[in-house]
């Protein structure tokens, strides 16, 4: 991806949810095989990064599923609370 990494596409979507964007952070682990990608938000705002139903959440990863593939690596998001 030109410009932007996975880390900060993925800072840039929460951010873009929520209503504390300063509280945003996202962590990189790299591991063997997968990256994963913690995230952390305010606990206001866990909700809307989560979704109905986990709906929110779902896209995120699916999104990073897509963009792993491209990059011949996987990804992986967990919400922190």
């Amino acid at each position: 991806m030109t410009g932007m990494g996975i880390k900060e596409l993925v800072e840039e979507i929460a951010k873009a949810l929520v209503d504390i964007p300063e509280e945003v952070s996202v962590r990189e682990v790299q591991g063997e095989q997968v990256t994963v990608l913690e995230l952390r938000v305010a606990p206001s705002d866990l909700g809307k990064v989560i979704g109905k139903q986990g709906r929110t959440a779902r896209s995120v990863r699916t999104l990073l599923g897509a963009a792993g593939m491209k990059l011949n690596r996987r990804f992986t998001l967990e919400i922190l609370e």
